[in-house]
């Protein structure tokens, strides 16, 4: 082993660790590996920085736009309640149909995504069928991860493996080259779950509505903030008229959080939801969360002039035209998690309250605005719908894991949704003749979603997941780096002395766990990026064909089924299932045997040796 091939391994290793940790974000690391290629001399910039240029980071940038399309218009969410209507109040029969959904919907757009729509989904499903979500929630996780073996386009690894084999000189998969893979898959995945689901789930959720959505009111009762909220009216010579609540802090002071300001406009009092901008006036009536306090009422209201009124328990259902509730949660790559509501500004930052926290299904309680934010948390926002939408739909650090019955269901641009279909017809239409790039067909259809208006311009940059391309981008010059410096040869020369001599199936199963344990530690993408090249030199050094082995790869690498941090799609099932870790291995080690069975058996019949 020389010198610089040791370099590049303690840099891998280095990454990997970095990458388990999370202590530096994936994508600061991927960039610090460009520039430690670069400073060391192992690469050259040009080889370094190739991914920027390479066409399958751009068609994946595209396909998030794409993705955000068919949210924005509609589709995804009106395929929710399709699937409600069709279920009804089966287990069973919403068990098998949410996965079908999710994986036909994952095949064109990010699994993340598509799992991110479908938990509110679930979530008002087990209200109303009086069941836990931990029931369906791994089914959901399992589906996400299952729909990027549905499609060429599906998943990052897919094309990043694609990416190899065209670059080797060979002609690469066609769009639905990976299907039949992806269709026994994933019916093997429903049988499985509806033995499995007994399983899953603790008790059953504690919500009892029998309506689709859940209400304000359970949001209340379920984040205990019954007897919480009090209204308070400014009294004339109040001192707080004329100072805005970020210059009277009074949360910091007095722990009464101020969630929204009843004012007269044109003979009615008008429910506003309260930012740190907004001036007090005489006559406005302060809705105020007083959870983080403890000090006396009475005395705080004489001394602040204000005098409590009547505060009736369907107040919030009245307001819900102008005053929205929700429950969000932080995704598990945000930089937010470890910092406090204090510390991250959040009202500043987003406008909104949060007035109650859950942890394993617990409401919290004392001083919320203190309380370091974990993996797993929902918070209870309160504020304007606009803004709660723009947290849903263009913030990057939070899903919307519910929205309540009072929320409108108009999606922004609802009436655009058969274009969007049709853009997406389009683009699949134009990737199977294989005489279009695949890039330019997903570009055509971006333009197309622009000019229809499915989505504008602002939107479409919001919706490209720019930490997942700099993570591609990054740990693409890693494979050249071991090719360059004989890695690649000697891991080749490691798995031909281990199945060389037992038949190029044996070497498939040796892919397959190799690809499967690295992705316990890394992203799905990262590992596609290092097994590409090495199982097609594997196939090369067998003088077999390359097809079946990158194959594999592709499939092992969507197999991220055994813990929570495998992948994006099981950490934000793992919150809302009330899972623990030991879920994920009971239920994904076994899963991830029986995709390997089907893979082993069924891709050399697809692509022969």
């Amino acid at each position: 082993m020389n010198s610089e091939l040791l370099w590049v391994l303690t840099l891998l290793l280095i990454a990997i660790v970095l990458f388990t940790t999370n202590k530096v974000r994936m994508d600061v690391v991927a960039l610090l590996v460009i520039i430690a290629f670069v400073l060391s001399g192992t690469l050259t910039l040009s080889e370094a920085t190739v991914g920027f240029s390479d066409p399958n980071v751009l068609l994946i940038a595209a396909l998030f736009v794409i993705g955000e399309g068919l949210v924005r218009t509609g589709v995804a969410y009106q395929m929710g309640d399709w699937l409600v209507r069709v279920a009804g109040n089966s287990e069973t029969k919403m068990l098998a149909w949410l996965m079908l959904s999710v994986a036909g919907l994952g095949a064109f757009m990010s699994s993340t995504g598509v799992v991110a729509i479908f938990i509110p989904v679930v979530l008002s499903v087990a209200a109303r069928m009086k069941t836990s979500p931990g029931r369906l929630m791994m089914p959901l996780g399992f589906a996400g991860l299952i729909s990027g073996m549905m499609t060429l386009v599906a998943t990052p690894p897919n094309m990043i493996v694609n990416s190899e084999l065209v670059r080797e000189g060979l002609r690469g998969f066609d769009f639905f080259s990976i299907t039949p893979i992806g269709i026994l898959v994933l019916l093997a995945g429903v049988v499985y779950m509806l033995i499995a689901r007994r399983w899953l789930g603790g008790t059953a959720h504690q919500t009892v509505d029998k309506r689709y959505h859940r209400t304000f009111r359970d949001l209340i009762r379920d984040y205990k903030l019954s007897g919480r909220a009090r209204r308070l009216a400014v009294r004339q010579g109040s001192p707080l008229m004329g100072h805005t609540l970020d210059e009277l802090g009074l949360r910091a002071g007095y722990g009464a959080n101020v969630i929204g300001i009843e004012r007269w406009r044109k003979f009615r009092r008008v429910m506003m939801a309260a930012t740190g901008d907004m001036e007090l006036q005489e006559r406005d009536v302060l809705l105020v969360d007083m959870s983080d306090s403890d000090i006396d009422l009475r005395q705080f209201c004489r001394d602040q002039q204000l005098e409590p009124m009547v505060l009736r328990g369907e107040y919030f259902s009245e307001q819900s035209r102008e005053v929205g509730m929700a429950e969000v949660s932080v995704i598990p790559e945000s930089d937010l998690l470890g910092q406090s509501l204090r510390g991250m500004k959040f009202r500043t930052r987003y406008g909104l309250n949060v007035v109650g926290i859950r942890r394993n299904g617990k409401a919290l309680e004392g001083k919320l605005v203190d309380e370091p934010l974990l993996l797993g948390d929902t918070l209870l926002v309160i504020g304007d719908w606009k803004l709660i939408r723009a947290l849903k739909t263009k913030t990057p650090d939070f899903i919307v894991l519910n929205l309540p019955l009072e929320v409108e269901s108009a999606a922004p641009a609802a009436s655009q949704a058969p274009h969007a279909l049709f853009c997406l017809a389009l683009m699949v239409a134009m990737m199977l003749t294989n005489e279009i790039p695949n890039f330019i067909a997903a570009l055509v259809a971006c333009l197309l979603m622009g000019k229809f208006r499915c989505i504008d311009m602002e939107s479409a940059y919001r919706a490209i997941h720019w930490p997942s391309l700099i993570l591609i981008v990054g740990m693409m010059p890693f494979a050249l780096a071991l090719q360059k410096t004989g890695g690649i040869d000697l891991i080749v020369r490691g798995l031909m002395d281990v199945a060389g001599n037992m038949g190029p199936r044996v070497m498939l199963v040796c892919l397959f766990v190799l690809c499967a344990v690295i992705g316990l530690f890394i992203s799905n993408t990262a590992t596609a990026v290092l097994m590409a090249p090495i199982a097609i030199a594997a196939a090369n050094g067998m003088s077999v064909s390359p097809l079946p082995f990158a194959m594999i790869i592709g499939v092992a690498a969507s197999a991220a089924f055994m813990t929570p941090v495998s992948s994006p799609v099981n950490t934000l099932v793992l919150g809302p299932g009330g899972y623990r870790f030991a879920d994920f291995l009971k239920l994904g080690i076994p899963f991830t045997l029986i995709v390997m069975g089907i893979s082993v058996a069924i891709i050399p019949l697809l692509f022969p040796f």
